[in-house]
């Protein structure tokens, strides 16, 4: 592995596992009967202090679903004193003119939505609550009220892959800043989809309309996420389509560049404290209440291995494809019960391929 630094540039904080909703691919398996976690008010500012000792990540508080927590905005505002840029992940249904007050009152920049179809009937059945799609709506037009950023992110299964377009069409409709289209990944709830995991063949489909779509978008940042293999496939048809080097160089960097970052740039840190490379990787490097987030964040074996690109198994290893694509380390260890083993979900050979 080489001598680069690994900067902790983005954090999701999952600061309670309590939730009003039963999501179907919910990587927690949060509900209303989960607990809060082990973070209380006086043990997130230490770990704030700790944090900041050592990195300035965008921190986005999450859950389960934070609002749930009354003290959510001391915990956002303690963090926005230290400098910190905050941010909320929220489904969007106890999103009131009083909480948008207190989420700007904290300094959080900036939430997000999900939003997982273009209709109450394809969202409620993903969300498993009847009145979450109109929660969603609600919100938003909350947001655009008290003058609050939000971005939506949208998750696609079987059930809702032939919604996409229509889902992005509507997202757009809302005004947010960006649109992400996630790719499910297995894991907690999500494990009961595993028969509902999107093929390899629509997989490259579904990438190859981003593609598209996004050359053509011009008022709003879109980003496939949890499918690393988007960058090889925008990387190949971009060079293609003759873009030019210092348009492709800056499409690919304000559209992230790379694919699978998780434990790079990107770490989750559970609510009973334990640190995983990404949102949706059920394995941990440690507890930040046994071992300080540094000490994690830079000698994990864990954490090491997703640095390791090389030692990526399969067809990932020598690919030449890897530098911006990476595979989802998540995925394989769904699928495999291997992280390092090569993503179960792409499509394509690389040439020097001899397995």
């Amino acid at each position: 592995m080489s001598d680069k630094k690994w900067e902790l540039k983005w954090m999701a904080w999952e600061i309670t596992s309590k939730c009003n909703l039963k999501c179907v691919h919910c990587r927690s398996s949060s509900g209303i009967h989960s607990s809060v976690g082990r973070f209380t008010l006086e043990k997130s500012k230490e770990f704030i202090d700790n944090l900041v000792d050592f990195a300035n990540p965008v921190i986005v508080l999450t859950g389960g679903e934070p609002l749930m927590r009354e003290d959510i905005f001391d915990i956002a505002k303690y963090g926005t004193d230290k400098g910190l840029r905050m941010a909320m992940a929220t489904n969007g249904s106890l999103v009131t003119d009083e909480v948008c007050e207190k989420m700007l009152a904290s300094g959080i920049r900036i939430c997000s939505l999900s939003l997982d179809g273009s209709t109450p009937a394809i969202h409620d059945d993903f969300r498993q609550q009847e009145g979450s799609f109109q929660a969603v709506m609600d919100a938003a037009a909350l947001f655009h009220k008290h003058g609050i950023k939000f971005i939506i992110n949208s998750s696609f299964a079987k059930r809702n892959q032939d919604d996409i377009m229509a889902t992005y069409k509507l997202a757009k409709s809302l005004n947010p800043t960006a649109w992400y289209m996630f790719l499910i990944v297995p894991t907690g709830r999500g494990e009961d989809l595993l028969d509902e995991l999107i093929s390899k063949e629509d997989y490259e489909e579904i990438l190859n309309w981003h593609y598209e779509m996004e050359r053509g978008e011009t008022e709003l940042l879109v980003r496939p996420t949890c499918a690393p293999q988007y960058y090889r496939v925008w990387n190949e048809r971009s060079k293609a389509d003759g873009l030019d080097k210092d348009r492709r160089s800056l499409t690919f960097s304000t559209g992230g560049g790379k694919g699978c970052i998780a434990g790079q740039t990107i770490a989750l840190v559970n609510s009973n404290g334990d640190v995983l490379p990404c949102s949706y990787f059920p394995v941990n490097g440690g507890n930040v209440f046994d071992t300080p987030l540094k000490e994690i964040w830079e000698t994990s074996e864990l954490f090491k291995d997703m640095r390791n690109f090389r030692e990526y198994e399969g067809k990932c290893g020598p690919c030449k494809h890897l530098g911006v694509c990476g595979g989802c380390r998540a995925r394989s260890y769904a699928v495999t019960g291997n992280y390092m083993a090569e993503e179960p979900f792409c499509d394509y050979i690389p040439e020097n391929y001899k397995g």
